[in-house]
């Protein structure tokens, strides 16, 4: 069946249908190797160094990242599984949530991407050539939502009818006018796109994690298990927050939300970090390549890497993506089996959508800059 959707959220909604589909294409140009940070090894916290609010310390460690042996969800962009050595870093126990990103705007007077008036001449530099421009009253702001209403479903390929370009929607409306976050504060915040997520950043003095910080941060003491908790599918629903049911009809929330959940509503992983599976899905550093691993060399453990040079998505050949991790409320293991380490997708960097959101981390660099100025 053909799939007919607005011009409109051609870029906004393409990572959202590559979650559970394979390719073997490559770029003609594939010579992708990992940028290397150079630094001197930190593997334990310093001791002068005292833990900022709100955040855990992982220490620097080897591990397998990628796709783990015995896993038959993973897919091919996360192959093949490979050594990497990542120095020590603190990262936010949760993700971020609406109140401290509220005190963020408040203290800079920020608009978000979602906020913004919409520039059709930027906008079709990103799509197809020949795109049509769409009526003014549709080019509008406003972000991605999840159709809670649709009851069934013709086909899983046509992902246009579970979500909705909402008019209005923002991480203050997260489902458009007239929605608020009063009383949400402890929700992760969502629609935020990259460049909202590097603006919080520098005012917090923090930084987005590597791909490679993240799942580092994920295993915890571990170095090579498929969920945060070990490798038991079983004992999902009492570690995240996933969909339970028919995915997208029918979620009969196991897990006890249906929807998003308030930060550290299940248990941590084993050094004390919440909600790294399920829940909002959070922005990285890394640039989305699907040939990534391939291109890597698997006889060296890669020191702190810092993902492709070029972006790659043969789903979305205009724009370069950023890697998303972690999964949502939406993974289903018939759909979206997110719900894993090694799991990624790639996402446009102007996009967001209401179960997107990101954590921030801190390097003892980082923080010894910071004391210096203060």
């Amino acid at each position: 069946m053909k799939i007919y959707f607005h011009p409109l959220l051609l870029v906004s909604l393409v990572f959202f249908c590559i979650s559970c589909k394979e390719t073997n294409s490559s770029p003609k140009n594939t010579k992708e190797a990992s940028s290397v940070k150079e630094t001197t090894a930190i593997e334990e916290q310093p001791a002068h160094l005292k833990t900022p609010e709100g955040m855990v310390w992982v220490g620097g460690k080897t591990f397998t990242q990628g796709a783990k042996p015995g896993d038959p969800m993973a897919m091919r962009r996360e192959k093949p599984a490979h050594q990497v050595h990542v120095d020590g870093f603190f990262i936010d126990a949760h993700e971020v949530t609406n109140q401290q990103f509220q005190k963020f705007v408040e203290a800079t007077g920020y608009t978000t991407v979602a906020e913004r008036p919409i520039d059709w001449e930027e906008m079709k530099k990103q799509l197809p050539p020949g795109t049509p421009k769409p009526a003014d009253s549709i080019l509008q702001p406003g972000s991605l939502t999840f159709d809670k209403s649709v009851e069934q479903v013709a086909s899983m390929n046509n992902y246009t009818q579970w979500w909705t370009w909402q008019l209005g929607a923002n991480w203050k409306h997260p489902y458009g006018e007239g929605s608020t976050i009063e009383g949400k504060e402890n929700l992760p915040v969502v629609h935020i796109a990259y460049e909202d997520a590097l603006a919080y950043c520098e005012w917090a003095n923090r930084r987005l994690p590597t791909e490679a910080e993240w799942e580092a941060a994920a295993q915890g003491k571990y170095t090579d298990q498929i969920f945060t908790w070990g490798n038991d599918p079983e004992v999902l629903t009492q570690h995240a927050n996933t969909w339970q049911g028919v995915f997208p009809t029918q979620n009969i929330s196991e897990d006890g939300f249906k929807y998003v959940s308030p930060v550290a509503s299940f248990p941590p992983n084993s050094i004390g970090i919440y909600d790294m599976m399920g829940n909002v899905w959070e922005w990285t550093s890394d640039k989305f390549n699907v040939n990534y691993y391939q291109q890597l060399d698997k006889n060296q453990v890669i020191n702190n890497p810092q993902g492709a040079e070029k972006g790659y998505s043969p789903q979305n050949p205009y724009q370069e993506e950023q890697v998303i991790k972690g999964g949502s409320f939406l993974c289903h293991a018939s759909y979206c089996a997110s719900f894993r380490i090694s799991a990624k997708m790639g996402m446009s960097p102007d996009s967001g959508s209401d179960h997107v959101g990101f954590r921030t981390v801190a390097t003892p660099e980082m923080l010894r800059k910071d004391s210096n100025r203060k």
